[in-house]
């Protein structure tokens, strides 16, 4: 058990890690494409991935469960990023980042509604969240005055409340029984199924010639296969291991990440302020995190686990 959870904890920060630097990729990409057509190739990169990495079919899928599949890809795939990314366009990308920041927060609390086998939340993960909002706070901002705004803050609201409840959704579909890379590319199936409406109102265009530029492909390669189709499978991963809110709680060093990869990659300055938030972020994860107890069962692999077998997606 102990070398599950260690796993569990180990894929949940590899996830993050990499969710952290995306930035980068993304606002490299932003030059030439839309954000919805990022979002759009790398989800479809994604899937094609997991379809030749595990051509298992699942078989016996209920009505119930596809729909939880459903509603995850609604909510993880479609709906959270169009939000960010919306979000994005009315307000700063700083108050996103704390706001998004929240979501540990809405995922404890829908776990409370909704999964008993989350168990009691205790003191520690609440006086952990204050602190990780404070050192993230520090770290977006790094001296600057917030600068309200409310549609951009409302659906930034709306987006760290959906992730919330995909990451529910997520863990209810780890007790189904699926290795979980078919259950990630099903929930890819969905979100893309989802998002083809949204490609009508947001001038999108196919434009598969700016991919000849390497620095594209690059990128976008890097956001289809390592930040969608590997990173959501470790963070299912770590939710079937750790539970829902274990894994939601590494959300808070996606700021942390930022600003390392700022000072490496980008050769930004550090300065005193971002260092205490960073140092107050990664406080707040471990105190969330302290004496907790892990909970998640089942294999991952992509071989058969229980009730696996054949159908199409």
């Amino acid at each position: 058990m102990g070398n599950r959870r260690s796993a569990g904890h180990l894929a949940a920060l590899f996830t993050i890690i990499v969710w952290g630097t995306t930035f980068i990729s993304t606002k490299v990409l932003l030059v030439d494409f839309r954000p919805l057509e990022i979002l759009f190739f790398r989800f479809v990169m994604g899937f094609a991935a997991l379809f030749l990495v595990c051509p298992h079919r699942m078989k016996g899928v209920g009505r119930r469960q596809e729909l939880t599949f459903a509603m995850a890809g609604l909510s993880g795939i479609c709906l959270y990023y169009l939000l960010e990314n919306i979000a994005l366009t009315y307000t700063m990308a700083s108050n996103v980042g704390v706001i998004i920041s929240v979501a540990p927060f809405f995922t404890a609390m829908l776990s409370r509604l909704f999964l008993k086998s989350e168990g009691k939340l205790r003191a520690n993960f609440f006086i952990g969240f204050v602190v990780a909002m404070a050192g993230i706070v520090l770290i977006s901002f790094n001296g600057s005055r917030m600068e309200l705004n409310s549609a951009g803050d409302v659906l930034a609201v709306l987006a760290a409340f959906v992730w919330a409840c995909y990451s529910i959704l997520t863990r209810e579909i780890s007790s189904f029984g699926y290795p979980v890379i078919l259950t990630t590319r099903r929930t890819f199936f969905y979100g893309i199924l989802f998002m083809v409406p949204a490609l009508f109102f947001f001038d999108f265009e196919m434009g598969l010639e700016r991919f000849a530029d390497l620095t594209h492909l690059l990128n976008i390669l890097y956001l289809g296969l390592g930040a969608s189709a590997l990173c959501f499978v470790t963070w299912n991963l770590a939710v079937k291991v750790l539970g829902a809110v274990k894994t939601s709680v590494y959300i808070y060093m996606v700021p942390v990440i930022t600003v390392v990869t700022s000072v490496l990659v980008l050769k930004e300055p550090v300065t005193w302020v971002s260092v205490m938030g960073t140092v107050m972020a990664v406080a707040g994860l471990f105190l969330s995190e302290y004496n907790g107890k892990g909970s998640g069962n089942s294999e991952c692999a992509c071989g058969k686990d229980r009730g696996a077998g054949e159908e199409i997606v």
